[in-house]
């Protein structure tokens, strides 16, 4: 009997860097910039609007997904986007991710942002995809923070 759980995984970090420099990155083509497992982002489809556009993402193992980006907020700073293909097949149906952030603007943290990045699986993925995207996601948010501060220390030269 698989085990019940919630399909909804929630990862979240504060980056010690400005808004704008972690903001930079969260764009389906610069992924590859900070996430490591993506070898190239590819953008395929230009969508009937500047908001829908379709990537695919090669990773470095081979399996590649063709991502839909449903929102985009340069305002707000959130970015949606949705699998819409996949090459080994998904174990599940779907897949919906937000990343957005907020920037900290004061305590022991300001001038740092604040990223949360949710997804929502169907409700056939099982705990194991859960746990592997809370893992994937932890790395890329580490990967977000690195190219963040990297870019900081470029502008300070």
């Amino acid at each position: 009997m698989p085990i019940a759980t919630t399909n909804e995984v929630i990862e979240s970090a504060v980056i010690r860097a400005p808004l704008s420099h972690v903001w930079h990155f969260i764009k389906l083509a610069e992924f590859p910039k900070f996430y490591t497992q993506i070898k190239q982002a590819e953008h395929i489809v230009k969508g009937v609007s500047d908001e829908t556009d379709v990537y695919k993402w090669t990773f470095q193992d081979g399996s590649v997904l063709e991502i839909k980006q449903d929102e985009h907020s340069n305002l707000d700073h959130f970015i949606t986007y949705s699998v819409i293909n996949s090459e080994p097949e998904l174990s599940y149906s779907s897949v919906v991710s937000t990343i957005r952030c907020w920037p900290v603007t004061s305590g022991e943290f300001e001038d740092s942002t604040f990223v949360r990045w949710t997804s929502k699986f169907s409700s056939d993925a099982d705990i194991g995809v859960l746990e592997d995207a809370k893992y994937k996601r932890r790395d890329a948010l580490q990967g977000l923070a690195a190219a963040a501060q990297k870019m900081v220390k470029e502008h300070q030269k």
